[in-house]
């Protein structure tokens, strides 16, 4: 089995999020569909089909996060150093509209592009891997090819 990259504080989150549904959500949700079992007829039942499908999806997730947390290798960032790798925190400017950036490169399941999280399957974390500070790299995008300039590379 492939062993999946996170860094503490992602597995911490979906440690966290394993518990919420085991010990909120799942509950919940059984209650629901009691409730809903109490209102007769289930065929015409939209709340008790509604329970079973968000049961379905909570049960899903729930297996989901089990199998990424069995396979997790967690990697302490802070003990990393040097070019570019897997937990690095880095600093890009874009070399067409000077805009910065930041960017952590973690796996895949702890990735989230609006919090700076950057999936180290990206594109722009593959073109990044083994490069240092000053360095360029070319991405091909959606919108086209894009030139990135490394300003800092942190190991946090």
């Amino acid at each position: 089995m492939e062993k999946l990259p996170l860094t503490r504080a992602g597995q911490n989150m979906l440690d966290t999020e394993l518990r919420k549904l085991k010990s909120d959500e799942r509950p919940a949700i059984i209650r629901a569909i009691a409730e809903a079992r109490e209102h007769g007829d289930l065929s015409e039942n939209a709340e008790y089909h509604a329970a079973r499908e968000k049961q379905s999806f909570i049960e899903g997730r729930i297996k989901e996060l089990e199998s990424i947390l069995s396979r997790a290798e967690v990697i302490d960032p802070a003990k990393l150093s040097g070019s570019v790798k897997f937990g690095a925190t880095v600093t890009l400017v874009d070399e067409d509209t000077d805009e910065e950036r930041t960017y952590q490169i973690v796996g895949e399941p702890e990735a989230d592009l609006e919090k700076g999280l950057l999936n180290l399957r990206s594109p722009l974390a593959r073109a990044l891997i083994g490069k240092d500070e000053g360095d360029s790299v070319e991405v091909q995008s959606p919108g086209g090819a894009r030139s990135y300039e490394i300003l800092s590379i942190r190991y946090i």
